[in-house]
């Protein structure tokens, strides 16, 4: 079935530009220096004493600034503090909620995803380590029994849970996490505290990317707040290597193991079997700073702005022929042209959007700016938000050419693993290269034409697709099919001997 879309005109510099440190400031926070409980107390941070008991929501001013398009899109970024004081200011002790079920319950109510890609519900995992936890013969109220795996006669592992703080950010263009971390980082990190009480873990990780100015902001932050007795629960950070798959969830807990940061084939969950063996909780940063925000103020609160299947806001990359490349937080929904105006506007004809990073999906830049942003909005074009990005292509520039280059630079960060990987996508690399060049003027690697070069490459992302150890194949072949779909007008060019561009992707 064929789906029509409206043809939108692009804005072009008609967006106030934000930068990607100007953090706004809170709306009715102005001369507040003692939130509720620190007046008059000799503890200048207002620690969490034995007036604030688990269950406890100190009323604090809520995080709303007026953002993209006039939406009241600022919240993890309007909670912007360079220093544990600062922080308290703005947000407040930590909300401790006690274990399981209160904390739970807000995050299922408030219908928070995970925003590191696959936007998996966070209630469920963290639930699952929470159930994981339980001595086997163990009940907990309103539950499946532990030790059954929930009816599936898996048993469970057991033991105490582990929580990690995933800003591995492989992704190459992606810049939200350092951002957010390097802006707000104890709002990450009281986020990555109350999952640790609510799934039982007794330690938590932040694992980061090498060498980050995020790396050196989360490390000052975790010292201040071990000086403070802010936390309960010991946090370590760990450095993470600077390759593509090194954030998959089981790179993860192979490199805190002392292994490669490479994705391992796992038949158990890693919340019944993570690292050590332990049921181990991995959630993107940006997650754990939502679900602290939720702890504070609500899922009503929460629910406020998005779409009420996917409520909320988001941290989106823009990246690519625009005035201002960064980082924008928007309500799920927000169209993507005016994505593009938060950061000043594209700078030229745009001739395409890609949606979701290296490992994302073309979009023809005529019918690009009233597409929501969303996984509802973009799913006739089978792509999703995935880790928050948009990358715009000038109308000069040519996909196929592009499409070819992140296709070889994904094939060489294969995990080295499977067939697919090590065989598969150097192949499928090789015929998308041959798509991009121009009949005549080039030699294909192959020596096939680029029409024969893009029937091949069909065939052999069909051929990798869902057959991988992991995700890795599916991606590139994600990517790959909608380059065929979005520039078969160039395909054809390129096997007549001339390239378009994306210009004509109206």
């Amino acid at each position: 079935m064929t789906v029509e879309h409206t043809v939108e005109p692009w804005p072009a510099g008609v967006h106030p530009v934000r930068g990607v440190g100007d953090a706004p400031s809170v709306a009715g926070t102005a001369g507040t220096t003692n939130p509720p409980g620190t007046a008059g107390t000799t503890n200048p941070l207002g620690m969490p004493g034995a007036a604030d008991l688990p269950g406890t929501v100190r009323a604090m001013n809520l995080p709303d600034t007026v953002g993209v398009g006039g939406h009241a899109a600022q919240r993890l970024l309007a909670l912007a503090a360079p220093d544990l004081l600062g922080h308290h200011r703005r947000c407040g002790p930590l909300p401790w909620r006690g274990p399981g079920g209160p904390l739970l319950r807000e995050i299922h109510d408030a219908g928070l995803t995970g925003r590191g890609g696959a936007a998996f519900p966070t209630w469920q995992k963290l639930a699952a380590a929470a159930q994981a936890a339980c001595p086997p013969g163990a009940d907990r109220p309103g539950r499946r029994r532990a030790g059954t795996g929930g009816g599936t006669g898996r048993p469970r592992a057991g033991g105490t849970p582990v929580v990690v703080a995933n800003a591995a950010e492989g992704e190459p263009e992606s810049a939200k996490d350092a951002t957010l971390l390097a802006a707000a980082p104890h709002l990450v990190l009281d986020g990555v505290q109350l999952a640790a009480e609510a799934v039982g873990a007794g330690e938590a990780f932040v694992y980061v990317k090498a060498g980050s100015a995020a790396a050196v902001a989360v490390r000052q932050a975790v010292a201040e707040r071990r000086a403070a007795g802010w936390d309960r629960c010991g946090i370590e950070v760990r450095e993470a290597p600077a390759t593509f798959l090194a954030g998959e969830a089981s790179a993860v807990v192979a490199a805190l193991d002392g292994a490669a940061a490479r994705p391992r084939a796992h038949w158990r969950p890693l919340a019944d079997t993570g690292l050590h063996g332990r049921p181990t909780l991995v959630h993107n940063v940006e997650t754990l700073a939502h679900l602290a925000t939720i702890a504070r103020w609500g899922a009503a609160w929460f629910r406020s702005v998005g779409t009420a299947d996917e409520p909320g806001t988001l941290l989106v990359t823009v990246t690519g022929a625009v005035a201002a490349p960064g980082v924008v937080e928007v309500p799920y929904g927000t169209p993507l042209g005016d994505l593009v105006g938060s950061r000043g506007g594209a700078v030229e004809p745009v001739g395409a959007l890609r949606i979701g990073g290296f490992a994302g999906t073309w979009l023809p830049g005529g019918v690009a700016p009233a597409v929501p942003m969303s996984r509802e909005g973009l799913a006739s074009w089978g792509a999703t938000p995935g880790p928050g990005i948009v990358s715009v292509l000038p109308a000069r520039a040519c996909g196929l050419a592009e499409t070819a280059r992140i296709v070889g630079y994904l094939a060489a960060q294969n995990a080295g693993q499977c067939g697919p990987c090590v065989s598969g996508l150097p192949q499928l690399a090789r015929s998308v290269a041959g798509m991009a060049g121009v009949a005549g003027r080039d030699t294909a690697p192959d020596g096939e034409n680029p029409a024969q070069a893009a029937s091949r490459s069909l065939r052999l992302a069909a051929l990798v697709a869902g057959r991988g150890a992991c995700h890795h194949p599916d991606g590139v072949a994600r990517l790959v099919h909608s380059a065929l779909r979005t520039f078969a007008a160039d395909i054809r060019a390129h096997a007549q001997g001339h390239c378009l561009g994306s210009a004509h992707l109206t």
